[in-house]
């Protein structure tokens, strides 16, 4: 990043143990579960932990995902089983809704406005559109275990949120970037992620890495509540625009799809104001039901496959040193950052 040109900004817990080495089961479920859901029924064990949800849960048995097997049930389950690890990512914030109501299959539509059949008390957020008097969303706010068993309950396979708090909508309190492989391989994107993060951290910010559940990555940082959503989104377009530069034949910034060839897209846009990101432990539409997963940077590696982390081996990876336990412990300074940015 050294010798790139800057862009003109457009305006717009306990002690910490060792990351186990990320396990790597076949992206589909056991023999026996498969057994279990092939025919649609959740098994008898299901059945009756199905009584103890806080929710009713309509349709239980109908099939999302059809390879594997998995139900809209299995998909609840997982949420529940899940949630304290998913709640420091949703606690707070707004939700848009990615409604799939017949699973990996069918046909889903996005909704921002809290959706009918949920149940009384959902906390919600009424926000005003930019440069409007009257039009208003009311957004579904995240963070009570029953809001995301109810969401699933209506098809939202995964969970998109916000980088601001309901609190303070106008004010991040992360950053986002979202690499996105143009050639369809992981590895790209994981080698993308190296160069992200040795340019975050050439500008004092220590930045978390995840999977996005899908061919990509996810890096964040934590920040202090303070730059608007614009400020942010300011700075993470300098930020790629430098890097990309400094890497022109392995990533772009280019808004034309046909323009980026097979180089990893670094997309700077979650971090507008209500753009949302997939968070932390959401399941994903894609084939076996894998999991947006946090790493440790040293899990990072292009052989790594993001659908060995999936609903159907949860017992496997949710016994993994969680690598993202600090993430809210020490948010960072994103003015410093922007003024070391300029000096590069």
């Amino acid at each position: 990043m050294k010798n790139a040109k800057p862009k003109t900004r457009s305006k717009p817990r306990a002690k910490s143990r060792p990351v186990a080495k990320p396990a790597e089961p076949s992206p589909k479920a056991p023999a026996s579960s498969r057994a279990n859901a092939s025919s649609g029924v959740a098994s008898g064990a299901a059945r009756n932990s199905a009584a103890a949800l806080p929710i009713t849960v309509t349709h239980p048995d109908k099939v999302f995902w059809p390879e594997e097997g998995y139900t809209k049930l299995d998909l609840v389950q997982f949420y529940n089983a899940i949630f304290p690890s998913l709640s420091p990512y949703v606690e707070d914030r707004i939700l848009s809704l990615e409604r799939c109501p017949d699973g990996m299959n069918g046909q889903c539509f996005y909704q921002k406005e809290k959706p009918k059949g949920l149940p009384p008390g959902i906390p919600t957020k009424r926000i005003r559109h930019a440069g409007s008097s009257s039009e208003s969303t009311n957004y579904v706010v995240g963070g009570a275990l029953e809001t995301q068993l109810a969401l699933a309950n209506l098809g939202c396979i995964a969970v998109h949120v916000t980088g601001s708090r309901a609190s303070t909508p106008r004010q991040p309190d992360w950053l986002c970037f979202d690499l996105d492989p143009q050639s369809g391989k992981f590895a790209d994107a994981a080698r993308a992620s190296q160069y992200v993060r040795e340019s975050l951290e050439a500008i004092k910010l220590a930045p978390y890495v995840k999977t996005s559940g899908s061919r990509g990555m996810h890096v964040f940082v934590p920040l202090r509540v303070g730059p608007g959503a614009d400020e942010v989104l300011s700075f993470a377009q300098s930020f790629v625009g430098r890097l990309a530069a400094a890497h022109p034949r392995e990533l772009t910034t280019e808004h034309s799809i046909a323009a980026r060839g097979d180089r990893v897209y670094l997309d700077p846009f979650r971090n507008g104001f209500a753009q949302t990101v997939v968070a932390p432990y959401s399941v994903r539409r894609r084939p076996h039901a894998p999991v947006s997963m946090p790493l440790a940077w040293s899990e990072v590696k292009p052989s790594l496959d993001p659908a060995s982390f999936n609903i159907g081996n949860l017992a496997g990876w949710s016994k993994r040193a969680d690598p993202w336990k600090d993430f809210f412990a020490a948010p960072q300074d994103l003015q410093q950052a922007a003024t070391l940015l300029d000096k590069l």
